[in-house]
């Protein structure tokens, strides 16, 4: 059972960019399957990758996208998501430190993600 299921209320309006954010729902949707079924530690390494891959490219098109249509806080948008690279580079270190049980943070990390960031300032 999905925890978070896209739907147009998380739109913002642009097609690719909406696609990439579909990617993060199906990051944090595997991650609470595989938390509900006991199996998180398997597939948080994959996770976290991902999230990695989706910063690197999603960001910079975002950005790239902003800078271009004249948004006025741009450079606060861009913080946020260094921020948020740093956040899941750390992650990253966790597990690769044998740290598998960094899951729940994860989760909770990508929830408050989606709640503050995508539907308050990516709409906004």
């Amino acid at each position: 059972m999905a925890l978070f299921e896209w739907n147009q209320t998380y739109s913002v309006g642009v097609s690719l960019f909406d696609r990439q954010h579909q990617k993060l729902f199906d990051l944090i949707n595997q991650l609470h399957e595989a938390m509900l079924k006991g199996e998180a530690r398997g597939v948080i390494g994959k996770i976290v990758d991902g999230l990695l891959d989706y910063t690197k490219s999603h960001f910079r098109e975002e950005e790239n996208a902003l800078q271009k249509a004249g948004y006025r806080d741009l450079a606060s948008h861009r913080i946020q998501h260094r921020s948020f690279e740093e956040k899941v580079a750390s992650f990253g270190k966790e597990i690769q430190s044998g740290n598998s049980s960094v899951s729940l943070d994860v989760k909770g990390f990508l929830n408050d993600w989606l709640v503050n960031h995508i539907m308050k300032v990516d709409k906004g």
